[in-house]
């Protein structure tokens, strides 16, 4: 079965509202939600733990090529890279 983008961006909200200890504004966060600069709790310690958790779970490595500002501009800009590595 094809994971949808929608339910990509649903899991990945939750892998960030968990790391980020968010769960108060989990419902505030869509596609064009600001992540880097934005959020406080996101802060470099923070990135390197929800790499780890995206990494753990959909079952891909992030190469540090990939760890680029515009790869955490939003939250839809990350579900968009999760949905195209996802396997």
């Amino acid at each position: 079965m094809d994971v949808t983008y929608a339910e990509t961006l649903d899991e990945v909200r939750e892998v960030v509202v968990s790391v980020l200890g968010i769960e108060d504004r989990a419902a505030t966060l869509d596609a064009s939600t600001p992540l880097l600069d934005s959020l406080p709790e996101l802060d470099s310690m923070a990135v390197v733990e929800l790499v780890a958790a995206l990494e753990e779970r959909f079952g891909f490595t992030l190469d540090d090529g990939d760890l680029t500002t515009e790869l955490f501009e939003t939250l839809g800009s990350l579900a968009a890279f999760v949905a195209d590595r996802r396997p």
